[in-house]
């Protein structure tokens, strides 16, 4: 089962970026030849190939579900609320996206990812998501 980890947000926007450096982390350790992990940003349209080749999806980001900020969740992408329009070029979401791969049969997708504390502009992440992190890290790792 190939299985894809996609690491999105906004390393501009402090928390919002916590998926990329999660990515950023897991593509520093030894993964299993199955699995194949991409620091895409706010570039979700440049993973469609890897989206369309993929069995299993594990969407890495902040997450905003009104828990304390460092909340670490596991949640079915169908539980996710899904923007309702494109506000930019940017804006395409994974719905989206995974709309435009053309499969015949949905990847099985997952969004594990950490409450925000702050928003805002900085290239670090604010103290409470920056010590989540490892605990990320290991869920995911026992996804892989």
């Amino acid at each position: 089962m190939k299985t894809l980890v996609l690491g999105i947000g906004n390393l501009l926007l402090g928390d919002e970026g916590v998926g990329v450096h999660a990515a950023q982390a897991l593509l520093a350790e030894d993964l299993p030849p199955h699995v194949k992990v991409l620091d895409i940003g706010t570039a979700i349209l440049d993973a469609l190939p890897d989206i369309e080749d993929a069995d299993r999806i594990i969407v890495l980001d902040a997450v905003k579900a009104d828990g304390p900020p460092g909340s670490v969740y596991r949640l079915p992408f169908d539980e996710c609320e899904h923007a309702r329009c494109i506000a930019s070029m940017h804006g395409f979401d994974l719905s989206r996206v995974l709309a435009l791969a053309g499969r015949t049969q949905a990847p099985e997708v997952l969004v594990m990812g950490i409450e925000p504390e702050q928003m805002n502009w900085s290239l670090e992440l604010s103290p409470t998501v920056a010590a989540a992190l490892p605990i990320l890290l290991r869920e995911v790792a026992k996804e892989l």
